[in-house]
């Protein structure tokens, strides 16, 4: 049904938009998100008598080494689902299969995202640094948001079409 394939590019592109948007703000306003990997890296925030605070990295340069691999990965994430979403509608009229194929540059940047919202601020942040033991610079409700997001429209493209009647 192109109905269903035109939402799969709809949900793709509205991805990478919103993942543009994202980098684009950490560019444009760098200092805002970069004061919170650095709470985040420093572990100033948690429990002074959490005994997790060794693993605290105090070097402003790996502060921004960080968040510029950060940045870095959103821009990748948004490329890489706004060149799946193009793919995707080059290919909306084609045959199932080929249009299977086009949706593998999404496939990579939702995967990329789930990733760096998963695995480098849920599981890294989150857990190895304590950021859900912070009251100001706990983001783990915010990846968690990505991380369905992403998630769900992974899955959701990665369903296959059947050929256009």
């Amino acid at each position: 049904m192109l109905a269903i394939r035109l939402a799969k590019v709809a949900c793709v592109a509205a991805v990478a938009l919103y993942m543009s948007l994202v980098a684009f703000n950490n560019i444009t306003d760098y200092w805002t998100n970069f004061t919170f990997v650095a709470h985040v890296l420093d572990m100033d925030q948690i429990s002074p008598q959490s005994d997790i605070r060794w693993r605290a990295i105090t070097s402003p340069v790996l502060h921004h080494a960080g968040y510029v691999l950060i940045i870095a990965t959103e821009i990748c994430i948004a490329g890489l689902t706004a060149a799946g979403a193009a793919a995707m509608a080059r290919g909306l009229r084609a045959k199932a299969a080929a249009f299977q194929q086009s949706k593998s540059l999404a496939i990579i940047g939702l995967a990329l995202g789930f990733l760096l919202y998963e695995g480098g601020f849920i599981a890294v942040g989150g857990e190895w640094f304590g950021m859900w033991q912070s009251q100001s610079w706990d983001g783990v409700p915010s990846a968690f948001r990505f991380v369905v997001t992403m998630l769900a429209v992974l899955i959701f493209i990665s369903m296959k079409d059947d050929e256009l009647a």
